[in-house]
């Protein structure tokens, strides 16, 4: 037989339901880290609505990355809406959010004393996985800028572990969920896929 013509299915690709799933149960850690990056909960949420949007309407992606691709989308959404390469981004943490960090996450406010830019860089290649390289491409800056904000930011929080303990801690509690209330929007864009 001739595997080569036969016919074996439609390829498992995401479709634009299967991304409003992926946001819906996943809105806490997708919410947590547009925030991390912006800082902001205004920001953050049209981040993560914009990247909800965009991954519904984007390119096509296996369902086996759809996850990943849901996270990039958050990301580039907050790299656009901040710029943090540049030096004129000086864009300040709200005191809202900043006060949101208890004492019980002494580390994650220590993250966001960090400058725009490292805080990006920690959040994006210690946090999400990223290289220094492909940080580097996304946010349109120097490989050795990345490398060395990422050396700052792991000298500032130390064992990157105990800050993902503490970003999971906050997950499980839903403690920074804006005001306005996303479930309430993941439910309507998921109704329009």
């Amino acid at each position: 037989m001739n595997t080569r013509n036969s016919y074996i299915g439609p390829a498992p690709y995401a479709t634009g339901a299967d991304f409003c799933r992926i946001f819906e149960s996943n809105m806490d850690r997708l919410y947590l880290l547009a925030l991390l990056l912006t800082g902001d909960h205004a920001v953050a949420e049209s981040c993560f609505v914009t990247g909800l949007q965009d991954a519904r309407g984007g390119n096509r992606v296996f369902k086996d990355w759809a996850d990943t691709w849901a996270r990039r989308t958050v990301i580039l959404n907050a790299i656009r809406a901040i710029r943090p390469a540049t030096q004129a981004s000086a864009h300040k943490v709200t005191d809202q959010v900043r006060a949101e960090f208890t004492a019980d996450a002494p580390l994650l406010r220590a993250l966001l004393d960090l400058s725009t830019f490292d805080r990006f860089i920690y959040v994006v290649c210690v946090l999400e996985g990223y290289s220094d390289h492909q940080c580097a491409l996304l946010i349109g800056s120097t490989r050795k800028a990345v490398s060395e904000a990422r050396v700052r930011g792991l000298e500032r929080l130390g064992d990157p572990s105990i800050v993902q303990q503490q970003l999971r801690g906050l997950e499980s509690e839903r403690q920074l969920r804006p005001e306005r209330n996303l479930e309430i929007t993941g439910t309507q864009l998921a109704a329009t896929a």
